[in-house]
């Protein structure tokens, strides 16, 4: 499997524009300096990178409980990158997933170690290795 997306910028980093699509066309926007770095209304980067983090470690805890019987009812998952100045040059230093599950019929103690494996084997996790990926994961209707 094989996905793409492209990026076209044009001019200078602070008065420049750019515009990101993927092949699907569920995603076509603009973005700039200020959308990335000061907050501006379009999209950037590290939000894309938050949402796919998010529907991967979704999915892959879902996976994980199926194949341990139990199937989730709900998984709702947020996450946080964090883009900070380190040394003088941008850095995604840290990633904060926020899950909450209701999976009928699983002890907290299990819920905590599937969805721990979640994080450490969801393919955007796994490519984010460098990246210190923290987990709160609350466990409701069991």
């Amino acid at each position: 499997m094989i996905r793409h997306a492209e990026a076209k910028w044009n001019g200078s980093l602070k008065e420049g524009h750019g515009h990101l699509k993927v092949e699907t066309g569920a995603l076509d926007s603009d973005y700039s300096f200020k959308s990335r770095f000061e907050g501006g209304g379009q999209t950037n980067p590290e939000e894309l990178l938050a949402a796919s983090h998010a529907g991967c470690f979704s999915m892959a805890l879902s996976a994980m409980l199926g194949a341990a019987g139990h199937e989730p009812k709900s998984i709702d998952t947020k996450a946080a990158v964090h883009l900070y100045q380190v040394s003088g040059s941008w850095a995604i230093n840290k990633i904060e997933l926020e899950t909450t599950a209701d999976v009928p019929g699983l002890d907290e103690a299990g819920f905590q170690k599937i969805a721990h494996d979640a994080k450490a084997n969801c393919p955007i996790s796994k490519a984010l290795a460098s990246v210190d990926i923290q987990l709160k994961a609350t466990l409701v209707g069991a």
